[in-house]
Protein backbone atom coordinates (compact mmCIF):
# COMPACT_ATOMS: atom_id res chain seq x y z
CA UNK A 1 0.00 0.00 0.00
CA UNK A 2 1.40 3.35 -1.17
CA UNK A 3 1.69 5.81 1.84
CA UNK A 4 2.73 9.39 1.89
CA UNK A 5 2.71 10.75 5.41
CA UNK A 6 3.94 14.67 6.10
CA UNK A 7 4.71 15.86 8.91
CA UNK A 8 6.34 19.18 10.47
CA UNK A 9 3.47 21.69 10.02
CA UNK A 10 2.52 24.20 12.38
CA UNK A 11 1.96 27.82 13.42
CA UNK A 12 5.21 29.95 13.25
CA UNK A 13 6.18 33.82 13.67
CA UNK A 14 7.54 35.93 10.96
CA UNK A 15 10.75 35.14 10.16
CA UNK A 16 10.87 31.63 11.91
CA UNK A 17 11.48 28.08 10.36
CA UNK A 18 9.79 25.00 10.01
CA UNK A 19 11.05 21.54 8.52
CA UNK A 20 8.37 19.38 6.87
CA UNK A 21 9.14 16.00 6.50
CA UNK A 22 7.70 13.25 4.20
CA UNK A 23 7.81 9.49 5.08
CA UNK A 24 6.95 7.35 1.95
CA UNK A 25 6.09 3.40 2.14
CA UNK A 26 5.06 0.94 -0.79
CA UNK A 27 7.04 1.83 -3.57
CA UNK A 28 10.53 2.21 -4.63
CA UNK A 29 11.34 5.53 -3.15
CA UNK A 30 14.86 5.79 -4.77
CA UNK A 31 13.15 5.50 -7.99
CA UNK A 32 11.42 9.03 -7.94
CA UNK A 33 11.66 12.36 -8.30
CA UNK A 34 10.10 14.20 -5.13
CA UNK A 35 8.25 17.74 -4.87
CA UNK A 36 6.70 19.55 -2.51
CA UNK A 37 3.68 21.33 -3.32
CA UNK A 38 1.42 24.01 -1.13
CA UNK A 39 -1.80 25.35 -1.78
CA UNK A 40 -3.46 28.32 -0.26
CA UNK A 41 -6.82 29.14 0.96
CA UNK A 42 -8.66 30.23 -2.53
CA UNK A 43 -5.53 29.54 -4.67
CA UNK A 44 -4.85 26.90 -7.33
CA UNK A 45 -2.06 24.08 -5.89
CA UNK A 46 1.45 25.64 -6.86
CA UNK A 47 4.96 23.97 -7.43
CA UNK A 48 7.64 24.40 -4.14
CA UNK A 49 10.56 22.66 -4.48
CA UNK A 50 11.32 19.51 -6.37
CA UNK A 51 14.57 16.84 -6.11
CA UNK A 52 15.70 14.08 -8.36
CA UNK A 53 15.95 10.57 -7.52
CA UNK A 54 18.94 10.70 -6.77
CA UNK A 55 19.17 13.72 -4.60
CA UNK A 56 21.83 15.68 -6.86
CA UNK A 57 19.22 17.76 -8.90
CA UNK A 58 16.83 20.29 -6.85
CA UNK A 59 14.83 23.67 -7.96
CA UNK A 60 12.99 25.75 -6.42
CA UNK A 61 9.96 27.94 -6.67
CA UNK A 62 11.18 31.93 -7.37
CA UNK A 63 8.81 32.61 -3.82
CA UNK A 64 11.24 30.21 -1.83
CA UNK A 65 14.74 30.35 -3.73
CA UNK A 66 17.13 30.72 -1.17
CA UNK A 67 14.93 30.55 2.02
CA UNK A 68 13.49 26.65 1.45
CA UNK A 69 15.70 23.86 1.12
CA UNK A 70 14.46 20.66 -0.32
CA UNK A 71 16.45 17.12 0.64
CA UNK A 72 15.94 13.72 0.98
CA UNK A 73 17.32 10.42 2.75
CA UNK A 74 16.66 7.42 0.37
CA UNK A 75 17.83 4.72 3.47
CA UNK A 76 14.97 6.65 5.27
CA UNK A 77 12.64 6.77 2.46
CA UNK A 78 11.53 10.48 3.64
CA UNK A 79 12.20 13.81 2.19
CA UNK A 80 12.44 16.96 3.42
CA UNK A 81 11.52 20.66 3.53
CA UNK A 82 13.47 23.15 5.49
CA UNK A 83 12.13 26.66 5.47
CA UNK A 84 13.50 29.42 6.68
CA UNK A 85 12.69 33.09 7.01
CA UNK A 86 9.11 32.48 6.69
CA UNK A 87 6.76 35.05 5.58
CA UNK A 88 3.05 34.74 5.75
CA UNK A 89 2.76 34.61 2.23
CA UNK A 90 3.98 31.14 3.11
CA UNK A 91 0.90 30.09 4.82
CA UNK A 92 -0.90 27.10 3.17
CA UNK A 93 -1.25 23.40 3.02
CA UNK A 94 1.71 21.97 2.03
CA UNK A 95 1.88 18.18 0.06
CA UNK A 96 4.36 16.17 -0.88
CA UNK A 97 3.99 14.45 -4.21
CA UNK A 98 5.84 11.70 -5.81
CA UNK A 99 6.42 10.61 -9.72
CA UNK A 100 8.59 7.99 -11.04
CA UNK A 101 11.55 8.98 -12.77
CA UNK A 102 10.12 8.19 -16.08
CA UNK A 103 7.27 10.37 -15.75
CA UNK A 104 4.81 7.27 -15.07
CA UNK A 105 2.66 7.30 -12.14
CA UNK A 106 1.99 9.83 -9.04
CA UNK A 107 1.47 9.70 -5.19
CA UNK A 108 0.29 12.64 -3.32
CA UNK A 109 0.41 12.91 0.71
CA UNK A 110 -2.39 14.16 2.72
CA UNK A 111 -0.71 17.59 4.13
CA UNK A 112 0.35 19.89 6.20
CA UNK A 113 -0.77 23.20 7.19
CA UNK A 114 1.26 25.62 7.87
CA UNK A 115 0.13 29.09 9.01
CA UNK A 116 2.82 32.04 9.53
CA UNK A 117 1.38 34.59 11.70
CA UNK A 118 2.57 36.92 14.59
Amino acid sequence: QVQLVESGGGLVQPGGSLRLSCAASGFMFSNYVMSWYRQAPGKERELVAFISSTGDGTNYADSVRGRFTISRDNAKKTVYLQMNSLKPEDTAVYFCKAVRYDGIGGYWGQGTQVTVSS
